[in-house]
């Protein structure tokens, strides 16, 4: 699929918005610059942004790692407040959260721009662009809450590219939803600093943790990025108390090894407690890494049961269609308490966060 296909698909190009089954268009994109929350302005009119754990130096007129952010004569600016290039409804098992409001709607959101740069990554044509690369549209944190709620959507996800660039824009967004009782859900690298992370997680309801890897040399080689400031964002997670997620792209000889799935898990376990859902999620051919195969359905499953053995009690298989993984089954009873199929509810039997067969209490955000 060339960038125009692509385009055309997400909207990109035409930037309209389906709101109660109607198409709603935006208006085109303004100049609604906003100065970055979190940065500091250095002696030589250089600015040091403090968002992500990179803390790019940027010279006067030019751009951190993310590409959407402009020093202005020692202001640091963002360039895509206001600016989304693309929005959607999808359901949240999509994003995907398994624990957090099943069934529910969510609109989506993304501007361009990342502050990693993964060679394997799904959403390059957003992620990998800078804003001047794809139309854009003016949306308000205001205009957003509202097309949330005609679209009668309970959630509004910040997902696709890197949300941690577009800090500014989320955040107001999460605070003006929160006052209209529509929750906020983050869907990231984890590639933050724990400040801006704390502040922002006021906001939130859920976040979604994307673990490329349990080892530095996979961050640095395909993320050129580190792994442990990732992990450091899921303490801090644990910590606030808010409800998250991981997802783990199981990509073939590079970190699908038995050794470093059972390390991994045993952190997550020892650090994160036993009840935190994992994903894994089946590795596609895609950007600059389309001279693997896709991972076979056995390594998956045995990834998972090496989760299992480590004593997670939720895991989860995705990209594999109709396999019995994508279900919610009770740790203590073993039956099947959700039932998925793709990114369908076929059942949910959860009451009051309890299994109906024998009570046993099923952490997650059931409450809409």
């Amino acid at each position: 699929m060339d960038r125009r296909q692509f385009l055309q698909l997400t909207g990109c190009a035409t930037m309209a918005l389906v709101a109660q089954g109607r198409i709603v268009s935006a208006e085109p994109a303004k100049d609604t610059r906003r100065e970055v929350a979190y940065y500091k302005k250095l002696d030589d009119g250089t600015v040091e942004c403090l968002t992500c754990p990179k803390k790019c130096k940027v010279l006067n007129q030019g751009r951190g790692i993310c590409g959407n952010k402009l020093n202005d004569d020692g202001f640091y600016y963002s360039l895509v407040y206001a600016k989304p290039c693309t929005t959607n409804i999808d359901p949240i098992e999509k994003k995907p959260l398994f624990h957090f409001l099943p069934g529910s709607q969510a609109y989506s959101l993304s501007t361009a721009g990342c502050n990693l740069g993964c060679s394997f990554c799904q959403n390059w044509q957003i992620s990998q662009s800078k804003p001047e690369q794809l139309d854009s549209y003016n949306l308000t944190p205001k205009d957003i809450v509202e097309q949330a709620k005609k679209s009668e959507a309970k959630v509004i996800a910040f997902t696709y590219g890197e949300p941690i660039v577009f800090y500014e824009y989320m955040s107001d967004i999460a605070s003006l939803a929160r006052k209209s009782d529509i929750h906020s859900v983050m869907i990231s690298n984890g590639y933050i600093n724990p400040e801006p992370l704390t502040k922002l997680c006021k906001h939130l309801s859920a976040v979604k943790i994307d673990l490329k890897a349990f080892t530095e040399e996979f961050y640095r080689k395909y993320c050129n990025a580190s792994l442990q400031p990732v992990l450091d964002t899921l303490l801090t997670l644990k910590k606030i108390g808010i409800w998250f997620e991981v997802v783990v792209l199981i990509i073939p000889t590079l970190n699908d090894s038995a050794k470093e799935i059972k390390a991994m898990c045993e952190w997550i376990k020892n650090n994160l407690g036993d009840s935190v859902p994992v994903h894994f999620s089946r590795f596609h051919p895609e950007y600059k890494l389309k001279n693997l195969p896709m991972t076979p359905v056995k390594t998956m499953e045995d990834s998972r049961q090496i989760a299992c053995d480590a004593g997670l009690k939720f895991v989860y298989l995705g990209n594999i269609p109709s396999h019995s993984a994508e279900s919610t089954y009770c740790p203590d009873c073993k039956k099947t308490i959700i039932k998925r199929t793709g990114y369908r509810i076929a059942e949910n039997l959860v009451k009051a966060g309890k299994c109906p067969f024998c009570s046993a209490l099923i952490p997650g955000y059931w409450n809409k």
